[in-house]
């Protein structure tokens, strides 16, 4: 096998962002993510939420898209909810999914946020552009330069912390 290190912050929201993710099978619903996220060889580093989504920072190899194992895990647990765990409602994901790609030094960062995903939604110091759940998103607006004959990528800095101060 080749060598990789590919990391991700990945989001995605129940549907119609319902409080459906509860206390009482939380456990169960983000293990068997894990399980099914192994199955695939994907690595898993931290995964929380709150009752209308989550949070997951994963390694995925190079011979899975991200949106292959988006799908994968999005649909697997949904299924195993309906039809392992009795709820009231149906439980469904919403479409889509956000991502980030991190780097190694970022990766411990994305990891405590994740990890207190609970708190800070607790305390409201989560970081709102991380929580956005949209449909369709066309990416970052790419822009010319000064008649430049190459396209530079136009972002917002991106932070982890609250301090304004990018990890990136």
């Amino acid at each position: 096998m080749s060598f990789w290190r590919n990391y991700y912050h990945i989001t995605w929201s129940t549907k119609n962002r319902l409080p459906l993710i509860r206390t009482e099978f939380e456990g169960q619903l983000f293990n068997y993510i894990v399980k099914k996220a192994a199955e695939l060889e994907v690595f898993v580093f931290a995964l929380n939420g709150t009752q209308d989504h989550i949070h997951i920072v994963v390694s995925i190899p190079p011979k899975h898209s991200v949106a292959e194992v988006v799908k994968l895990l999005k649909g697997a647990s949904a299924h195993y909810i309906n039809h392992n765990i009795q709820t009231m409602d149906q439980f469904a994901w919403q479409r889509g999914y956000g991502c980030l790609s991190i780097g190694e030094k970022q990766r411990p960062i994305a990891e405590e946020y994740v990890r207190n995903q609970k708190s800070h939604h607790a305390r409201e110091t989560f970081i709102g552009w991380l929580e956005q759940s949209i449909d369709k998103d066309d990416g970052p607006k790419n822009v010319i330069d000064s008649g430049e004959a190459f396209r530079k990528i136009k972002e917002i800095p991106a932070s982890y912390t609250l301090t304004g101060d990018s990890p990136f």
